[in-house]
């Protein structure tokens, strides 16, 4: 699972800012991800910035006072050359859509189209993309709203709310109390496969209430069967319980709010862990059996390791020998 941060953003950006042409006059955002990316290069370029349907319509966003230059107060008929951005592009879907209401401006108008990431395999309609980052992937500024939620595991407190102080953790009528009002902190717009929590069974209904008033949607809740927390501290079972359960399901990321469990999980689970505390994503190591077991798990891998070993002449008959035996093929 490759992950990108908006700082690796600013990094990707300002390390190949000379990469960008140095005639353009202004720099356009497709919302709204697009706008991110947008709004760090015209800020790396002193250039102004604007969106793709307000500079369709003939406005641009204000460049602010204290860079104001000449530059920056060109109206948009003096523009000559403008940089057309997303964040990234897998299908190439946006930029085309980007480039066919494009299409209806000025011939005059010189425009150039950009991705922050790219894909392997993606179609030829950029012309210019800063780094390839392969599938699967998720960007920080993505991940709580991301399709992969559907087949993720999400940690609960530290993740969708606060963490309890100590006074709150008391196991008892303060720690009640917290989970009652607990203040939200990242509430995904997506369903998810598994909320796995190490808070205890005991406290599954007032999880439950907390969840549907906040509108958290999901398929399960795995709560720790154990009686009390000093049991639970006594085993040491916080990591454990959640990389057991995430080896053995379908998922293929895990949430996590702090990064020594996201560690434990990863080694555990043998799959990648995003740990919220400094945004990180933990793999299991590179021997790791675990991993090689999950990996076999995967038939897509599986088909692109036979194709590898085979050659699509080989492949194609291994499937139909497969076919013709009555097996599923490969």
């Amino acid at each position: 699972m490759n992950f990108c941060t908006v700082a690796d953003m600013q990094r990707d950006i300002v390390s190949n800012r000379h990469r960008f042409p140095r005639d353009i006059d202004a720099v356009i955002g497709i919302p709204r991800s697009g706008m991110l990316a947008a709004s760090m290069i015209a800020l790396a370029l002193n250039k102004p910035l604007g969106d793709l349907d307000g500079f369709l319509e003939g406005r641009m966003l204000s460049s602010g006072s204290t860079r104001r230059t000449a530059d920056l107060e060109r109206g948009i008929d003096g523009f000559r050359h403008v940089l057309i951005v997303d964040d990234s592009s897998r299908t190439g879907a946006a930029m085309i859509e980007a480039r066919g209401k494009a299409a209806a401006l000025s011939p005059r108008l010189r425009m150039t189209f950009a991705v922050i990431y790219g894909a392997p395999d993606m179609p030829d309609v950029v012309d210019i993309s800063l780094r390839t980052v392969p599938e699967p992937r998720v960007f920080e500024w993505n991940v709580m709203h991301h399709p992969v939620l559907a087949e993720a595991c999400l940690d609960i407190d530290g993740v969708l709310c606060l963490d309890p102080d100590a006074a709150q953790n008391d196991d008892g009528a303060a720690y009640i109390a917290f989970m009652n009002d607990a203040p939200p902190l990242h509430l995904p717009t997506r369903r998810i496969g598994a909320l796995v929590t190490s808070r205890l069974e005991k406290y599954r209904p007032h999880t439950e209430a907390w969840l549907a008033r906040h509108g958290v949607d999901y398929d399960r809740l795995v709560m720790l069967d154990l009686p009390d927390a000093e049991t639970r501290r006594r085993l040491g079972a916080h990591g454990r319980f959640k990389g057991e359960y995430y080896r053995d399901c379908r998922a293929s990321l895990f949430i996590e709010s702090e990064y020594a469990q996201a560690r434990q999980i990863a080694a555990i689970s043998g799959k990648p862990v995003l740990s919220l505390e400094g945004l990180t994503m933990c793999l299991p190591g590179a021997l790791s059996p675990v991993a090689a077991v999950q990996k076999l798990r995967k038939p897509d891998l599986v088909k692109r390791m036979a194709r590898g070993l085979l050659g699509e002449a080989g492949y194609g008959r291994l499937k139909r020998s497969l076919g013709r035996g009555g097996a599923s093929a490969a």
